[in-house]
């Protein structure tokens, strides 16, 4: 077992436990480093990303490719419309919904996909995978048994020693979940990066358990990390939701705002790690 446990978000289905921690150990060390902490990062990956990924199979002619058209009505289309509210709202080159333009933007599926495609924060992500990212967050919050998986992926990492646990994007919502699920577990310091978990309605209120439980016992410390261009991270500050003993923390990726790596390098994302191991 490893005293600090990352747990990753979205989009890493066809990724692996080892293929994550070579990218997450150097940035996190970097973030120590930046943070003035002398310690290594003893650090394994919660692998939970295979759970997406459906089983392999040779194509036939004529198989359908994911379009427009696969977003669910629901929850889906509202994810997704909320995501191209928050990308306007902090990008000026992303046409508004309903904006008054010479050309009409209707609000609808389409739109919202061709809006966010040339936004800068979802800049180079093919139509496909931000159809699948949608899916994701919403068969992890429909479908139990595969949650309760991902959870336990979660709980199997921790062990007696672990200190720290650094969860990114979808990832912070499965380890909450994990930590409010073992009560009296160890974990000194939780630290949340792009998290999408204030977000009412979609995420906040239909999290396990509901009420904004704090995840663990008084030593606890739980910092939040926030790029003020994530788009996924759409509320920014979780006091309000899970109170004010939370650390709330506003940070600067540059152009990738939501990518773990940036959040990893940070000081304020290396000293809540130190923190919690020393």
């Amino acid at each position: 077992m490893a005293r600090v446990v990352g747990v990753h978000g979205i989009g890493k289905q066809v990724l692996g436990e080892e293929t994550l921690r070579s990218a997450w150990a150097p940035a996190l060390a970097d973030g120590l480093r930046r943070a003035g902490a002398g310690q290594q990062a003893d650090l394994a990956m919660a692998f939970y990303g295979d759970l997406f990924r459906p089983a392999g199979q040779l194509l036939a002619v004529g198989d359908p490719r994911v379009t427009a058209a696969d977003v669910e009505p629901g929850f889906e289309e509202e994810l997704l419309a909320a995501w191209w509210a928050e990308a306007a709202r902090s990008d000026p080159g992303v046409v508004p919904p309903g904006a008054d333009t010479l050309v009409p933007t209707p609000r609808s599926v389409q739109a919202a996909l061709r809006a966010l495609s040339g936004s800068r924060f979802f800049a180079g992500l093919a139509l496909r995978a931000m159809v699948l990212d949608l899916k994701q967050v919403r068969r992890y919050l429909t479908d139990p048994a595969l949650r309760e998986a991902a959870r336990q992926r979660v709980l199997d990492a921790l062990g007696d020693d672990t200190r720290v646990v650094v969860a990114h994007s979808l990832g912070s919502v499965v380890a909450y979940e994990a930590l409010c699920a073992r009560p009296g577990h160890g974990v000194r310091a939780f630290v949340t990066l792009g998290s999408p978990l204030g977000v009412p309605h979609l995420i906040r209120d239909r999290l396990l358990p509901p009420g904004g439980v704090w995840p663990g016992g008084d030593g606890l410390v739980w910092t939040n990390l926030a790029d003020e261009g994530d788009v996924v991270a759409l509320v920014k500050d979780l006091r309000p939701a899970f109170g004010q003993r939370l650390r709330q923390g506003i940070v600067r990726n540059g152009a990738h705002a939501h990518d773990a790596s940036s959040y990893l390098t940070d000081r304020l994302c290396g000293a809540a790690v130190a923190a919690g191991l020393s």
